[in-house]
């Protein structure tokens, strides 16, 4: 036999395809934007063309031509911004009233890993029908179903947010649970739910574990027991985690913890209540980020003396310069989420929107709220070299609302268009789907998920 061997013609026919078909010119899409906003600088200019080819942002700016055959997005009676990031949420555990009180030590042991990762999907689809296009999803998703939640959204399995996933929370003996010697000696009732680590050497090893089984972020629990983590600790899993390229969040819960945290410069501090006016100034100064998580007080959640507690101190982290973050903690539901004019189930992604009551409450300007739930969120979530503000070379990602959220920041209440990677997941306040779903990879050769 002359010419190319047998086996030798499969791999390259393979190739041969995989090059005709990267060849093909990418979709151009043009958007009409009525009015552009650019949250950091608190700006908006009127009538501004997008040029997107294929996934990403080719151009910006006025009077720019349409290509020929692009097609054309008439947006030009909404307002264009980018979207929107929750930088602190738990989308595969959802404790209940019914059955386990409130209690989600029981919805650990009672919910499966694969039952809780098909609703973190259904919450990312309605996470995303609301703005949000990136979200930070830290712990509390049994056996890594946030990085499982990521790799299927970059395959084009369902549409979805990016997600910045943290595989199970890192912490001291027992973590944020309290089990009995059975439990916890028998049973192993802590992982996965949380990691033990304990010395050094272990705090090395869950860091690696979680980046390796697909984390984005690292999340500490720095002070869920009395002795929880030193300084040095702190230090140690932050060079760590630099090593694969991840940031680390601190979950925070007394004034020392939050002091150790600060003082070895954490990345992130998640939730605010601890936290003293003292310290808020140190992470003024050293630019550490926070998730505060400030939970308003609604009908179905949270207690007007806790409400207050939160307005209070998310007004003095603005006040201290704090770079903030819009972030929710959500993982909770009951009965009564239910919207009160019409009776209707509200999404996550309504319930999630809701927590801008607390930011009104506090004072906090609206360009001041829409910087903090777009640019510092993408800064916080380690994105923004690659998504979020709209500017040519980044990913199309982007929403559009009937408002003017620099003035009305309730504005982004009510989301009529969102572009996820150049494609149309919602328009004219109804969803499009269809187009996200594919039966295999789409994004990730051969099904692998990579960095």
């Amino acid at each position: 036999m002359t010419g190319t061997p047998r086996r030798f013609l499969l791999p390259l026919l393979l190739a041969a395809s995989a090059t005709l078909a990267s060849a093909q010119p990418a979709a151009i899409t043009a958007i009409k934007a009525g009015r552009l906003i650019d949250p950091e600088s608190g700006t908006a200019l009127a009538n501004q063309v997008i040029i997107i080819e294929g996934e990403k942002i080719k151009a910006v700016g006025s009077g720019l031509a349409i290509p020929a055959g692009a097609a054309v997005i008439d947006l030009s009676k909404l307002t264009v911004l980018p979207g929107l990031v929750d930088t602190h949420t738990h989308t595969a555990i959802t404790y209940k009233e019914k059955p386990e009180s409130d209690y989600y030590y029981l919805t650990y042991v009672t919910d499966s890993t694969p039952l809780r990762a098909i609703q973190a999907a259904s919450n990312v689809i309605q996470l995303l029908s609301s703005g949000f296009t990136v979200i930070r999803d830290v712990g509390n998703n049994a056996l890594y179903a946030d990085t499982a939640l990521r790799q299927a959204i970059e395959q084009g399995w369902i549409p979805g947010p990016t997600v910045i996933p943290s595989g199970p929370m890192i912490g001291s003996t027992g973590g944020q649970f309290w089990p009995t010697p059975e439990m916890y000696k028998q049973h192993n009732i802590m992982f996965p739910e949380y990691i033990d680590a304990n010395s050094p050497d272990e705090i090395v090893r869950a860091v690696r574990e979680n980046m390796l089984f697909g984390a984005r972020t690292i999340k500490l629990c720095i002070d869920c027991k009395p002795w929880g983590y030193s300084v040095d600790d702190i230090r140690l899993a932050i060079s760590e985690a630099a090593k694969g390229g991840c940031k680390v969040e601190g979950h925070v819960q007394t004034p020392e913890g939050a002091q150790r945290a600060i003082d070895a410069g954490i990345y992130i501090i998640a939730h605010g209540f601890a936290l003293t006016p003292e310290q808020h100034k140190q992470m003024g100064e050293k630019g550490i980020f926070l998730a505060g998580t400030d939970t308003p007080f609604t009908r179905y959640h949270g207690t007007e003396a806790g409400f207050k507690t939160n307005v209070a101190k998310l007004r003095d982290a603005w006040e201290k310069k704090v770079p903030l973050t819009f972030s929710t903690d959500f993982d909770y539901w009951n009965e009564r989420m239910k919207d009160e004019k019409t009776g209707a189930w509200l999404t996550r992604g309504e319930m999630s929107i809701a927590f801008l009551d607390t930011w009104k409450a506090a004072g906090i300007p609206p360009a001041d709220t829409l910087r903090a739930m777009t640019i510092n969120g993408y800064r916080a979530a380690d994105v923004i070299k690659e998504r979020g503000p709209i500017k040519p070379g980044l990913f199309a990602d982007f929403i559009a609302v009937t408002g003017d959220p620099l003035t009305d920041i309730d504005a982004l209440r009510n989301v009529q268009f969102v572009m996820k990677n150049g494609m149309v997941f919602k328009k004219d306040g109804v969803m499009l789907p269809e187009k996200f779903f594919h039966p295999g990879p789409v994004r990730t050769p051969g099904g692998r998920w990579t960095r």
